[in-house]
């Protein structure tokens, strides 16, 4: 088994909390993958304040970030035998309801190349 790193992105800032509603569809969507035995790690969301880009030449900026279309929203790590079915799962996810995207990619082990 391999394992892939979901990050959830929306378009905009949610103004407000999810519903409980919406809360139930998320944690239900969670325990159908940790049913499955393919949850490596449960993630957290993101804060959108308190965040801070640092890049070359020593200059930190201030998040959320304006020059992004996106703003990642959480992460999980999963387990499965190819990407294909990572994105199987990451199909089922809720937050494309809400116009939201999930970004699957490969996380490498330190003898894998890209």
């Amino acid at each position: 088994m391999k394992e892939f790193l979901l990050i959830f992105r929306l378009s905009s800032v949610p103004t407000s909390s999810p519903s409980p509603e919406q809360m139930q569809e998320r944690m239900n969507w969670l325990a159908s993958v940790a049913a499955q035995n393919k949850l490596a790690d449960k993630g957290n969301r993101l804060a959108y304040a308190n965040a801070k880009t640092v890049k070359p030449g020593d200059i930190v900026t201030d998040g959320p970030f304006t020059e992004i279309k996106e703003f990642i929203t959480g992460y999980m790590v999963v387990k499965t035998a190819t990407i294909e079915e990572a994105v199987e799962l990451a199909k089922a996810n809720p937050i494309l309801k809400m116009g939201g995207s999930v970004e699957v990619r490969t996380i490498l082990t330190p003898d894998e190349k890209a």
